[in-house]
C-alpha cells in the first residue's frame, strides 16, 4: 500500500510524462481521432499522473473510501490526431493554482515532420470524501459533494414542474434541441454517479442527435457533401452529481455562428429532484466542418445554405408526410401493454410507471418502425420512453408537424 506524506502531495507539482495511443473506438471517420477520445486521453494523462504522485485513484478509494473525479476540463484541440499516433502527454500543475486544487495543465504531443503541440488542456480534479476519515495530507482537496470552482452556480426555475412539462421550459425561447435519458451504470463510476468520461460521451451523443433534429445528421453530410465535423475546443463543467438511473434532460442550445465557419453550443443537464430542476452540469463545444480531400487530409469550408438553416433553427427543405398522432402512438403502446389507452398519460414512463419489460419495448419498436415506414438507431430507441417522447421523435424523423 502507498504510504501518504507531505512528499507524495508536493509530488503533485512536479510535472509529469507518459506516453499512450488514442483507442482505436475513436477512429469514426477515416483514421481521425474525435473531440471525446481526445478527452480521453487527457483523463489518462491526470490519472497516470496522480498515480506517479503516489495517489492512485484506486487505491485511495479502496483504502479511505476517496473518489477522484475530474469537475472541470476545457480542452483544445490544435492539430488533428489520427489512429496510430503515439501521444507524449505532459501534466504540470496550474500556474496560479491555490493550495488546495488540483488544478493541471495538460500539453498532448504527437510526432510528425516535427513534434507538433496538438491539444491542451486545462483540467480540475477533486477528491469526494467517504465514510473513512481524510487523512490530513489530503483534506485541503476533498469535498463532500462534487462541484467545480468554474462553475456559473446552480440554475433552478422558479416554477411548478407538477403543471409544466421541462423539455419545453428548458427549450422555450432559445434555438435549443432538449433531450431526456436515463443514466445508465456504464457512464457512472464508484458505483453512483456520472463520471466526466460519460459527460464527454453526452455531449458527443446530443450533437449527434441535434444534427439529426435539424435534417443535418453526420451520414447525410457524408453521403451528400462528403462534410465531416471537427470540433477544436471542447469544455465541460460539474456544478452538481448526477446518479445513477436518474432522468436526465440535456439542452442543447446553438450561441453564435461565426464567420460561416464555426458555431458555439452550450450544453446544460439538469435532473428533477424534489420538484426542482437542478442544474448538474454545464459545457461548450466549438463546431465546424471539413470536406475530406483523400484519407488522410481534409480541409476547413464555410457553412452552405442548408448547414446554416439547420443551425439557425430555420426549417431545411424535405419532404413533409403526415406527421403521426400523439392519440395514435397511445393506443399503440396501450396495446402492446394490455391497458386501456385512457389509462396512459403523456409522460408517463412505460418502464417506471407502466411496467413494461424489455420484450414489450422491443414489440413497441418493431411496431412504430413498421407502421410509420422508419427505423430507429440504438440512441433513438432509449428515447422511446413515454407517448410524448415517442411521438416528438417520430415527427421529427417524418418531417410532420409536433
Amino acid at each position: 500500500m502507498t504510504t501518504l506524506s507531505a512528499g507524495t502531495v508536493r509530488a503533485l507539482i512536479e510535472p509529469s510524462t507518459r506516453r499512450m495511443r488514442p483507442r482505436y473506438e475513436g477512429a469514426n471517420i477515416c483514421t481521425w481521432i474525435g473531440f471525446k477520445h481526445v478527452g480521453y486521453l487527457v483523463e489518462e494523462a491526470v490519472y497516470d499522473h496522480l498515480r506517479q504522485a503516489g495517489l492512485p485513484p484506486g487505491e485511495l478509494y479502496e483504502r479511505y473510501g476517496l473518489c477522484t473525479d475530474i469537475v472541470d476540463i476545457d480542452t483544445r484541440v490544435l492539430h488533428a490526431f489520427h489512429i496510430d499516433d503515439e501521444v507524449e502527454a505532459e501534466v504540470v500543475r496550474t500556474t496560479g493554482a491555490a493550495d488546495d486544487e488540483l488544478r493541471f495543465t495538460v500539453t498532448l504531443r504527437v510526432p510528425r515532420d516535427t513534434v507538433l503541440k496538438a491539444a491542451t488542456s486545462k483540467v480540475e480534479v477533486k477528491l469526494r470524501a467517504g465514510d473513512e476519515p481524510v487523512p490530513a495530507e489530503l483534506a485541503p482537496f476533498t469535498v463532500a459533494r462534487l462541484t467545480s470552482a468554474n462553475g456559473p452556480g446552480v440554475r433552478q426555475p422558479d416554477v411548478d414542474l407538477g403543471v409544466t412539462d421541462p423539455p419545453a421550459l428548458l427549450a422555450a425561447g432559445r434555438n435549443a434541441f432538449v433531450w431526456r435519458w436515463r443514466i445508465p451504470y456504464f457512464y457512472c463510476h464508484f458505483t453512483e454517479y456520472l463520471q466526466m468520461s460519460g459527460c464527454l460521451r453526452l455531449m458527443e451523443e446530443v450533437v449527434d442527435l441535434f444534427l439529426a433534429d435539424r435534417g443535418i445528421s453526420i451520414k447525410q453530410l457524408l453521403d451528400e457533401q462528403n462534410l465531416i465535423p471537427v470540433v477544436p475546443r471542447s469544455a465541460i463543467t460539474v456544478l452538481d452529481e448526477a446518479r445513477m438511473e436518474e432522468e436526465l434532460y440535456t439542452v442543447f442550445t446553438v450561441e453564435e455562428i461565426f464567420k460561416n465557419l464555426t458555431y458555439t453550443a452550450r450544453m446544460d443537464t439538469f435532473v428533477v429532484r424534489d420538484g426542482a430542476l437542478v442544474h448538474t452540469s454545464t459545457g461548450r463545444i466549438t463546431h465546424g466542418y471539413a470536406v475530406i480531400e483523400n484519407r488522410r487530409d481534409w480541409r476547413l469550408v464555410p457553412f452552405g445554405a442548408r448547414l446554416l438553416d439547420g443551425l439557425s433553427g430555420k426549417a431545411v427543405t424535405t419532404s413533409e408526410p403526415a406527421g403521426p398522432d400523439e392519440q395514435e402512438v397511445r393506443r399503440l403502446v396501450a396495446d402492446v401493454l394490455d391497458l386501456d389507452a385512457a389509462e396512459i398519460g403523456a409522460e408517463d414512463n412505460f418502464f417506471t410507471d407502466l411496467d413494461a419489460d424489455s420484450l414489450m419495448a422491443m414489440e413497441i419498436t418493431a411496431r412504430l418502425e413498421k407502421q410509420y415506414e422508419v427505423r430507429f438507431t440504438e440512441g433513438e430507441r432509449t428515447l422511446l420512453a413515454t407517448v410524448r417522447a415517442t411521438h416528438d421523435l417520430l415527427a421529427r424523423k417524418l418531417g410532420g408537424p409536433r
